[in-house]
C-alpha cells in the first residue's frame, strides 16, 4: 500500500514539474514580429529576421581595389577626360562620382554639387524610400519643387535614408514587390503585365525600380514635370539604345543644353536593366536574374539567406559566379577583365571621336560664313552618337553585363562622331578656313585649360587617366 502511495506521489510530482516546465517555455516563446505597411526603417525589419539585417548593414562598408574601373566613390570622370566636353552644360560635368553603398545613396547625392540637383525633387526618386509618397502626397510639385524643399518632407530621422527592405518586400509575406510607379509604368508601356510577373522576374525588376535610365520631362518654363523610362519603342528583353533615342526625339525629351554644340539634348543614366535584358545577353538568355549575381546565397550559422549586401561579384572572390561555372575565382576574374578591357577600349576610342565632333562643330559654328545646314546635320548625328556612347559609359559594368551589345553600340558611336566630324571640318574648308587639328593629346589640353576648378586647378587628374588607357598603349 505503502509502495502504490510513493508511486502515485512520484507521478504526481513529475506532472507537476513537467507542467511547470511547459508553463515557463509557453513563457518565453517569442511573439511574433507584425512589420507594419508603410514601415520604411529597416532596424524594424531586422527584429524579424536579424541575419537578413546584419547582411544589409554591410552595404556601409567601403572597398577599394577590387575592380579596376569602378570603385567606390571614386571619380567617374578625370579617367576618362573627353567626358568633360561631353557634358558641358550639364551637372554631370562638374561632378560625377562611383557611389558608395545602397544604404549610403542619398548621403551621396546631398554632398556631390549642387548643380546635379537642379531638376528639382525629382532627382529622389531612387534616393529615397518615402519617393511614392512623396509624389502621391505633392502631386506635380514632387517634380518641379527645389530639391531641398522636397528632402525636407521626409520625415527628419530618415533624411539620409537609402534602400530599405520595403523598396522591394511586401511586409507581411516578405514576397518581392514593385513599389515605383516609374517601372509599373514603363512596363505596361512594352506590354509587360506587371501583376502578372514571375519570382525569378522579380528578382530582377525590383533592382530595375532604379537601375535603368530614365527620362525628366518639362514643362514650357523647363522645370521638371514628371519622370519616366524611355521604353515605350521597346520590347520586354530588346530595350535598345535605338528604341530609347527614338522616344528622346519624339517626345523632345532634351532636359539641357550643350555648351559646346550650342543644342538642347536628353541624357542617359545607368541603364543596367536594359543592357543585361537586351539581345546578345548570354546570362539573360540563362535565365539568370540579378539577384542571382548580386545577392548570392550565403550560409549563417545554421541559416542559408540571399545576401543583402548588393555589390559586384569581384568584391566577393567571384563566389556568385561559381555557383554556376567550375573554373577558379581568379580565372573567372581575368575572364570579367578581359571584356572590360576591350570594352573600355571602344569606350575610350569612341568617346574621343564623339569629343573630336563636338569641338568640330563648335569651331564651324564659330565661322559665320560656315554652311548652317551641314552644321545642322552634324548635330543630329552628334546627338546620336552621344547617347550611345553614354549608354555603355554610364552603364555600370563596363560592358560586362552584354558584352557583344556593349561593343555594337560603341562601334555605332565611333562612326557617328566621325561622321559629325567630318561634316563639319567639311563646313570649316568651304568657308575658307582650316580646321583645327584634334588628337587625344589635344583634347586632354583643351580640357586641362577649360575646364578648371573655382580655384584654379586642373578640373581632370591626368595620373588617374591612366587607368582608362587604350589596350595598345599598356
Amino acid at each position: 500500500m505503502k509502495k502504490k502511495s510513493y508511486l502515485m506521489a512520484f507521478s504526481l510530482l513529475l506532472l507537476s514539474i513537467f507542467a511547470f516546465g511547459c508553463e515557463q517555455k509557453a513563457k518565453t516563446v517569442a511573439v511574433p514580429i507584425t512589420i507594419p505597411e508603410g514601415e520604411k526603417d529597416p532596424a524594424v525589419w531586422g527584429r524579424a529576421y536579424p541575419a537578413h539585417y546584419d547582411s544589409y548593414l554591410k552595404n556601409k562598408e567601403r572597398r577599394k581595389g577590387y575592380s579596376k574601373y569602378r570603385n567606390d566613390d571614386e571619380d567617374r570622370l578625370s579617367p576618362w577626360p573627353f567626358q568633360f566636353v561631353l557634358f558641358d552644360g550639364w551637372g554631370m560635368g562638374i561632378e560625377y562620382n562611383e557611389p558608395n553603398g545602397h544604404t549610403d545613396m542619398l548621403k551621396d547625392q546631398l554632398k556631390i554639387d549642387a548643380t546635379r540637383r537642379k531638376a528639382g525633387g525629382v532627382c529622389l526618386t531612387c534616393k529615397t524610400p518615402y519617393a511614392p509618397e512623396l509624389k502621391e502626397k505633392l502631386k506635380v510639385n514632387y517634380f518641379s519643387k527645389p530639391y531641398d524643399e522636397v528632402w525636407k518632407e521626409i520625415p527628419e530621422k530618415h533624411r539620409e535614408m537609402g534602400v530599405v527592405c520595403a523598396d522591394c518586400h511586401d511586409p507581411k509575406t516578405m514576397d518581392l514587390r514593385i513599389n515605383r510607379w516609374t517601372l509599373i509604368e514603363a512596363l505596361k508601356a512594352i506590354g509587360k503585365d506587371p501583376d502578372k510577373l514571375t519570382r525569378q522576374e522579380l528578382r530582377s525588376l525590383v533592382c530595375a525600380q532604379c537601375h535603368v535610365t530614365y527620362s525628366i520631362p518639362k514643362d514650357r518654363d523647363n522645370k521638371s514635370a514628371g519622370l519616366l523610362f524611355p521604353w515605350r519603342n521597346g520590347k520586354w528583353g530588346n530595350i535598345t539604345i535605338e528604341a530609347v533615342i527614338k522616344q528622346i526625339k519624339d517626345e523632345n525629351l532634351r532636359e539641357w543644353k550643350h555648351k559646346v554644340t550650342d543644342q538642347k539634348m536628353g541624357h542617359i543614366r545607368h541603364p543596367e536593366f536594359e543592357l543585361f535584358s537586351s539581345p546578345g545577353s548570354v546570362h539573360w538568355a540563362a535565365g539568370v536574374a540579378c539577384a542571382d549575381c548580386h545577392m548570392p546565397y550565403e550560409r549563417v550559422g545554421k541559416e542559408k539567406i540571399s545576401s543583402h549586401r548588393w555589390e559586384s561579384p569581384l568584391k566577393k572572390n567571384m563566389k556568385a559566379c561559381m555557383q554556376c561555372h567550375n573554373q577558379s575565382p581568379e580565372w573567372l576574374k581575368e575572364q570579367v577583365l578581359n571584356i572590360q578591357d576591350r570594352v573600355n577600349h571602344m569606350f575610350t576610342k569612341a568617346g574621343y571621336s564623339v569629343a573630336r565632333a563636338a569641338l568640330m562643330i563648335e569651331a564651324a559654328e564659330k565661322n559665320p560664313r560656315s554652311d548652317k545646314a551641314v552644321i545642322k546635320k552634324a548635330k543630329e548625328i552628334y546627338e546620336e552618337a552621344y547617347y550611345r556612347n553614354t549608354w555603355i559609359g554610364a552603364e555600370n559594368s563596363m560592358g560586362f553585363h552584354n558584352p557583344p551589345e556593349a561593343l555594337r553600340v560603341l562601334g555605332d558611336a565611333l562612326d557617328q562622331g566621325r561622321q559629325a566630324e567630318m561634316l563639319a571640318r567639311e563646313a570649316i574648308l568651304k568657308a575658307g578656313a582650316a580646321p583645327p587639328e584634334l588628337d587625344m593629346a589635344k583634347i586632354d589640353a583643351i580640357v586641362a585649360e577649360r575646364y578648371k576648378t573655382k580655384d584654379g586647378k586642373t578640373g581632370f587628374k591626368p595620373a588617374v587617366k591612366r587607368k582608362a588607357a587604350l589596350l595598345t598603349q599598356k
